[in-house]
């Protein structure tokens, strides 16, 4: 199973650097220069990270073979995962991974049963839970 740690967002100047929403508690590991990360849509990846950085607030990440804005624009949208194996056990009851999720029943502000959680899409304003 995937985890989403980031998504694509605009170039960032014009050596191949693009702008990235964090979408994991942990970017220094995730990002690391290095890390492999899968992407969806599959075929843009897998990306590796070759640098990383801040300007201000924004993370920036700079992929292997991405080397000017053209290439980076290309990225744009694309969602950054991890294998969600091997990750550790978390401590805290109230914290969650978002694969936790599936399989879980949505319920309206009553109480009525919607149905069942069966995946989380990354939209660009929050995550969308579909619930079948």
């Amino acid at each position: 199973m995937l985890l989403a740690v980031g998504r694509i967002g605009r170039p960032h100047g014009i050596k191949g650097e693009v702008t990235v929403e964090v979408l994991t508690d942990d970017p220094d590991t995730r990002f690391a220069p290095g890390a492999s990360l899968v992407t969806d849509p599959i075929d843009v990846g897998p990306l590796v990270v070759v640098s990383a950085g801040r300007s201000g607030s924004i993370t920036t990440l700079h992929f292997a073979g991405f080397d000017d804005r053209t290439a980076a624009e290309s990225l744009r949208g694309t969602i950054l995962n991890i294998e969600a194996a091997g990750l550790p056990e978390l401590s805290d009851p109230d914290d969650f991974y978002d694969r936790d999720l599936i399989g879980l029943s949505a319920l309206d502000p009553s109480g009525v049963e919607l149905g069942v959680v069966t995946a989380i899409l990354h939209a660009p304003a929050a995550p969308v839970l579909t619930v079948t």
